[in-house]
């Protein structure tokens, strides 16, 4: 049996788990183990989010290149997206370059000679730059070294010092 519900993992209601419940055959004294799934799907975002603007790409294409507008500019609006909060903030401090003055992202690819392989790069490329910051990074936690790793530290500088000191010895 298979239960879906939305959980919020490290304060992010974008990821979904899902609760796998079954029967153990080998301890019938067990009725029931539950096992929880991490659904990590891809954030989706619908494409009418999402403004392009064409014009002519330099690099190989012959005369062709002179002709057709093959270059293609992004445009996404993160502040009107259908992405969760708490993500939409972390692009904006991760990928702040990218952003322009009125709040939208810019994306431009041309490195194929066609437009519709260049609309794919860009969505592609916003898609990774959404996974990179979909999970938030893991809080680090300072620690201190154990008490025998700091004496075991100290012994080896005073072994150290000392055989140093046996070869200065005067002549």
């Amino acid at each position: 049996m298979l239960f879906k519900a939305p959980f919020y993992v490290r304060g992010d209601p974008g990821i979904e788990m899902a609760l796998l419940i079954f029967d153990d055959i080998h301890k019938p004294g067990l009725r029931l183990h539950a096992i929880i799934i991490a659904m990590s799907d891809r954030i989706s975002i619908p494409f009418s989010e999402f403004t392009f603007s064409f014009s002519r790409s330099g690099g190989s294409g012959g005369q062709n290149v002179n002709k057709v507008n093959s270059k293609v500019t992004l445009y996404w609006d993160i502040e009107k997206s259908s992405i969760s909060p708490y993500v939409r903030d972390r692009f904006k401090v991760t990928f702040k370059n990218m952003i322009l003055d009125d709040g939208t992202v810019q994306i431009m690819s041309q490195k194929h000679r066609t437009q519709k392989a260049n609309m794919d790069d860009c969505i592609e490329k916003l898609h990774d730059l959404i996974e990179e910051v979909r999970v938030p990074p893991k809080v680090r936690r300072a620690t201190k070294p154990k008490k025998s790793a700091v004496l075991k530290r100290l012994q080896t500088k005073k072994k150290d010092g000392e055989k140093k000191r046996m070869r200065k010895a005067d002549y």
